[in-house]
């Protein structure tokens, strides 16, 4: 399939990611260099493509294109960044970080999902993706600070241990709502404090956790 994989991979970067106004060429050429079919169970690889998220087991999801690209677009990548990557999920976005940042650390609160990533990761050429398992809101402190963050579930705020492990001028990217509904936010870390900018509507999987939601949907108080 890796010719037809790598013919889709052109495909989308045209028509879903360019077409809806994803300008960062680093971005669009990073999306176009990882192989998504390898990322997704075996019997979904010729929907790798498809403009949506896609079932990955254990209630999680692989994002949809789109918005992986336009999370990587709003962190500003320029090449030599430590990034850190909540909800490493199937793995994916860790690769495409890869492409962009020097080092990349991820974390996963469900062991089985973690250890696939990491097997995926490493046979897709990614072995340097450091994968951790635990609560991604809590972030990873023993290896901050990081230049971007970037939470690929929703939270009800921004997770408060997430801002203090940013290095100066750092940014984080986070789908911040309900369970059902949110909007993609970036928010900057400045002298004075973070410095917030709205952009897209989005619906992503719930982050669990200590600055998250619990397993019911509601927030942690």
């Amino acid at each position: 399939m890796s010719r037809d994989a790598a013919r889709a991979r052109v495909a989308m970067v045209e028509g879903q990611l360019r077409r809806r106004g994803i300008r960062d060429e680093r971005v669009l050429a990073a999306m176009e260099r990882v192989p998504r079919e390898r990322f997704v169970p075996a019997v979904l690889a010729r929907d790798a493509y498809d403009d949506g998220a896609l079932p990955i087991g254990a209630g999680q999801t692989i994002s949809q294109p789109y918005m992986v690209a336009a999370m990587c677009e709003l962190l500003a990548l320029q090449g030599g960044e430590r990034v850190l990557d909540v909800g490493t999920g199937s793995g994916y976005a860790a690769a495409v970080l890869a492409e962009l940042a020097a080092d990349v650390v991820s974390i996963e609160r469900i062991p089985v999902l973690a250890e696939r990533a990491r097997a995926t990761l490493a046979a897709a050429g990614y072995a340097r993706v450091d994968v951790r398992v635990g609560d991604g809101s809590l972030g990873v402190a023993d290896r901050a600070p990081f230049d971007a963050i970037a939470v690929a579930a929703a939270a009800p705020d921004v997770p408060p241990a997430l801002p203090a492990q940013l290095g100066p001028g750092g940014r984080i990217v986070v789908p911040r709502g309900t369970r059902w509904s949110q909007q993609l936010v970036l928010l900057t870390a400045s002298r004075t404090g973070l410095v917030e900018r709205g952009t897209v509507a989005c619906r992503f999987v719930p982050l669990v956790g200590a600055g998250g939601f619990e397993d019911d949907g509601e927030p942690l108080s």
